[in-house]
């Protein structure tokens, strides 16, 4: 018999074995009515968990690990950080299909500055789980909160749904558009003003 393994970032979620998500996909696969002996079935139980590994890697990572070193030598600066165009895929949480998108991150700095690779970092961890895009905007902007202190995060996301384009109503090109901000970006409606602007100038 396989043992359950215990998920190393929360010993609450018990996780099958390889062995047992293998048999699940090749159990949907047979509930599709497919034939799982033929030559082009035999491996993709094997493969498919080897991609949701992959593609749902966010939850072996902690945004404390990305965003820990930041620096603090930055010359006085302390206006708007703006990153802009982050692309990223995730997937539905309701029906475990893809989400594509564009995350725009934007922050004010209290004293220090996080590398810029870093916040993109955290949203692709997000991204790399199930997801609605109202959390995964909600996650990012609250994580940099959190972690760095700036004075205020800004996140915008927008993004395209495959579970409207591929099923259901099957839509395509529709686009869905989530901000959440905090502390000088949530009191002062001026922030939230300057950060659209920029993000949508390019200035």
């Amino acid at each position: 018999m396989n043992k359950h393994i215990a998920d190393t970032k929360n010993n609450d979620v018990i996780r099958p074995t390889q062995a047992e998500a293998e048999a699940a996909v090749k159990t949907l696969l047979l509930w599709l009515g497919e034939d799982t002996s033929r030559e082009g079935l035999i491996e993709t139980p094997k493969r498919v968990a080897k991609a949701y590994k992959e593609l749902f890697s966010g939850y072996q990572q902690s945004p404390e690990e990305e965003l820990g070193t930041v620096f603090e030598e930055v010359a006085g600066y302390k206006d708007m950080v703006l990153i802009k165009d982050i692309s990223f895929f995730s997937h539905c949480e309701h029906h475990m299909v893809p989400i594509i998108g564009k995350a725009h991150v934007g922050y004010l700095p209290n004293g220090s500055v996080v590398g810029l690779s870093k916040i993109a970092r955290v949203v692709d961890m997000f991204a790399h789980r199930l997801q609605t895009q109202e959390s995964m905007t909600a996650q990012i902007a609250h994580s940099i909160q959190n972690i760095l202190k700036p004075l205020g995060v800004a996140v915008l996301i927008e993004a395209e749904h495959m579970c409207m384009a591929m099923r259901g109503i099957r839509k395509q090109g529709s686009t869905t558009l989530t901000t959440t901000f905090t502390d000088a970006f949530e009191t002062d409606i001026a922030n939230q003003v300057r950060f659209m602007t920029m993000l949508r100038s390019g200035s």
